[in-house]
C-alpha cells in the first residue's frame, strides 16, 4: 500500500493522514437522512461523497465497512405524519430513500441501521452515562450534562455561551441547566411509537441514536466520521460528548463534513426554504450520470451551486466521456499518459480533491483525443470506476421511438421552432431518455437513471 491519504479533520483543523485504527482496514460512519419526506439532492450528496469514498479507498488497497444509518424516530416525522402514524410514514420514506439513492447505482452502504431496530443499544448507552454522572432522569426524560464534559465545544469550536441546542423551550423546566439536551423524551399523548426504559417509556432523543448506532458497528475509535457541515453542532458535538463520556474514548479518529447544496443566490438548499429539488425528481431531468458527475465537480468540503448552469455543464462532461470512450480500445493505456493517471489518484489522495482529479482526467481525455483512435482504455477505465461512471463505456441505442423523436426535436430547432422543439425534448425525457445538442450540430441521447 502506498502512503497513506490525507483528509481534513474538522476537530484539528487539519488535513491528516489516515492512520487505520485496524491495518488496511477502514470503518466510515456517515449520518443518513431522516425520514420524514423525499430525500433531496442536498441529502444526496453526504450519500454520494462517502460511497465514492469508500470506491477510492478499496482501490487504494483499504478493505472497507460503511455504515450510513437511517433515522426513522424523530420529531420531524412526529410532525410530518401529524394525525397519522409516524410509524407508517417513516417506512414508507424509508423505502422511498432506498429506492431514490438505487437509482445513484453506487451499491448499498454495508449497514444501515435504523433508531427504532437499535433502542436496546441506546438504552445501554443512556444507562452508562447515568452511572457515570453524566446524564440525569427528570419526569420521565434523561438529559445529558453538558457542563460536565469539559471537552465539549472543541469539535465545533463553539463556547459555551454560544450554544443553542434546538430544543426549543421543549423541557426546560425539568433541566438542570439550558444547555442539557435530551437523551431519552418521555411519550407524549400524541406520539404513536414508544419503548420500554429503565426510567419510563419514551422514545431516544436524536444524537444518542447515531451515538449508539456507530459504535455498535464499527465500535469506538474508529477512522472516519462523515456527514454534513448542517450537523457540526449541535448534532455531531453532542455524538462525540456522549460516546466520551460514556466510553472515556473519542467516537471517532477523522471528523469529515460535506458543504451544502446552494441556490444561484447563495442560500442554503433545504426543504424548510423550498428551494430545492428532490432526488428522484432530479434523476428524472437529468440522469444518475449527470447528477454524479455535477457532485464529483465540486470539493466536498465547500458548497456547491445547484442550477441550470451547473448541472448542464455536467451534462455536456458526460456526453464527451462517451464521445472519448467510443475512440478508445480495450487494453493498457499508452505509458506517456501514466502521470495524468497518478495526478488523478493523488488529488484524490489529498483530502479527496476531486476537482483537481477531474482536471486531470479531462487532460487525460484531450491529450488521448489527439491522439486519435486506438489509445488504450485502462486509465481512464480506472478513473472512473473511482467515481462510479464506469458505465459511461456502455454502448446504449435508444429505441427507434426516441431516436425520431430527437430527429423532430434537431429539425425544429433548425428551423427556429423552438417551442415545438421544447415540447418533443419533454416527450424525450418522459420516455426515460436525455437529448443533448452538440458542437458538430448533430445530438446526443443518454438514458436518464
Amino acid at each position: 500500500m502506498a502512503e497513506a491519504p490525507r483528509f481534513y479533520d474538522t476537530r484539528t483543523r487539519e488535513v491528516r493522514p489516515l492512520a487505520a485504527r485496524d491495518a488496511g482496514r477502514v470503518g466510515i460512519y456517515a449520518c443518513g437522512p431522516t425520514v420524514y419526506g423525499r430525500i433531496h439532492v442536498g441529502n444526496a450528496r453526504p450519500f454520494v461523497v462517502f460511497s465514492l469514498l469508500k470506491r477510492f479507498l478499496v482501490h487504494a488497497g483499504y478493505e472497507v465497512t460503511l455504515v450510513i444509518n437511517i433515522t426513522d424516530v424523530n420529531d420531524k416525522i412526529y410532525a410530518a405524519a401529524g394525525s397519522g402514524s409516524s410509524v407508517e410514514l417513516a417506512e414508507a420514506m424509508s423505502a422511498a430513500y432506498i429506492d431514490d439513492t438505487d437509482r445513484l447505482r453506487l451499491g448499498r452502504p454495508d449497514h444501515e441501521p435504523r433508531a427504532s431496530e437499535s433502542i436496546g443499544a441506546i438504552v445501554e448507552e443512556i444507562e452508562a452515562l447515568l452511572a457515570g454522572g453524566h446524564a440525569y432522569e427528570a419526569q420521565g426524560d434523561v438529559y445529558f450534562r453538558v457542563r460536565k464534559d469539559p471537552h465539549y465545544g472543541v469539535l465545533s469550536r463553539r463556547t459555551l455561551d454560544a450554544m443553542d441546542q434546538g430544543e426549543g423551550v421543549e423541557g426546560a423546566e425539568r433541566k438542570e441547566d439550558p444547555l442539557d439536551f435530551a437523551l431519552w423524551k418521555a411519550q407524549k399523548p400524541a406520539e404513536d411509537s414508544a419503548w420500554d426504559a429503565p426510567w419510563g417509556r419514551g422514545r431516544p432523543g436524536w444524537h444518542i441514536e447515531c451515538s449508539a448506532m456507530a459504535e455498535q458497528r464499527l465500535g469506538v475509535g474508529f477512522d472516519i466520521h462523515g456527514g454534513g457541515l448542517d450537523l457540526l453542532f449541535p448534532h455531531h458535538e453532542n455524538e462525540a460528548a456522549q460516546t466520551r463520556c460514556a466510553r472515556g474514548a473519542e467516537l471517532a479518529e477523522i471528523w469529515m463534513h460535506n458543504g451544502m447544496l446552494v441556490a444561484g443566490d447563495g442560500e442554503k438548499m433545504s426543504k424548510s426554504v423550498g428551494n430545492i429539488m428532490r432526488l428522484h425528481e432530479a434523476l428524472d431531468r437529468h440522469g444518475r450520470d449527470t447528477l454524479l458527475l455535477y457532485l464529483a465537480s465540486g470539493h466536498y468540503r465547500q458548497p456547491i451551486a445547484y442550477g441550470e448552469e451547473t448541472l448542464g455543464a455536467a451534462a455536456a462532461g458526460v456526453a464527451r466521456i462517451r464521445d472519448a470512450a467510443r475512440q478508445l480500445v480495450p487494453g493498457p493505456s499508452p505509458h506517456e499518459l501514466r502521470p495524468l493517471r497518478e495526478r488523478f489518484f493523488a488529488a484524490l489522495a489529498d483530502d479527496f480533491r476531486t476537482p483537481e482529479a477531474l482536471a486531470a482526467m479531462w487532460e487525460w481525455v484531450r491529450e488521448a483525443n489527439r491522439r486519435g483512435e486506438g489509445v488504450g482504455d485502462g486509465d481512464l477505465r480506472e478513473m472512473l470506476a473511482v467515481l462510479g461512471l464506469e458505465n459511461l463505456f456502455e454502448e446504449t441505442s435508444a429505441p427507434t421511438e426516441v431516436e425520431a423523436l430527437a430527429a423532430q426535436r434537431s429539425a425544429a430547432r433548425a428551423g427556429g421552432e423552438y417551442a415545438r422543439a421544447d415540447a418533443l425534448r419533454a416527450q424525450i425525457e418522459e420516455l426515460g431518455w436525455s437529448v443533448r445538442d452538440t458542437p458538430r450540430g448533430g445530438y446526443d441521447l443518454t438514458p436518464l437513471a
